[in-house]
């Protein structure tokens, strides 16, 4: 039996150096696929973030030829784009799961409910996280404060809050 080291990713909608912030981020990967015999990526679908970490985890996986690890989509609730494209998401990524916490909040806080779900079941959570508000930064708070272990590929550093 293995065990299985989960890490989660968070960051703006938008991004600014796309392909500095792809290039940090397989050299992210690379480091912990290096260090832990199973990863579980738990990924949304939310933003260029998103994207980009999908996009570095898929191509770094192929390139390598692993299959130490898996790409699982938490969405916060059941969205239209899945119910109608199901097949081709569930090709694309190894697993494709319905947060059950933010699945029965209210719409506009069922991202922040997921994102904390994610966080807890996570043994790293990297950001990308430059400005100080928005759903993302409030993310990192929220994982700071749980004494998560991060990374902000923002500064290159662990984050600490006053």
């Amino acid at each position: 039996m293995f065990l299985v080291y989960t890490v989660c990713f968070f960051g703006h909608r938008r991004i600014d150096g796309f392909l500095t912030v792809e290039q940090t981020i397989e050299e992210v990967i690379e480091k912990i696929l290096t260090h832990h015999e199973y990863l579980e990526f738990l990924v949304g679908r939310d933003g260029e973030f998103d994207q980009i970490v999908t996009s570095a985890i898929l191509r770094y996986r192929k390139r390598i030829d692993t299959a130490n690890c898996s790409l699982v989509w938490v969405m916060p609730y059941i969205k239209a784009d899945y119910v109608h494209n199901q097949e081709s998401y569930d090709n694309y990524y190894d697993s494709v799961e319905i947060c059950e916490q933010s699945s029965k909040e209210h719409q506009k806080s069922s991202i922040q409910v997921r994102n904390r779900a994610m966080i807890d079941r996570s043994d790293l959570c990297v950001f990308y996280v430059k400005e100080k508000s928005g759903g993302a930064y409030q993310t990192m708070r929220y994982a700071v404060k749980r004494g998560a272990t991060i990374i902000n590929l923002a500064d290159s550093s662990l984050v600490s809050f006053d």
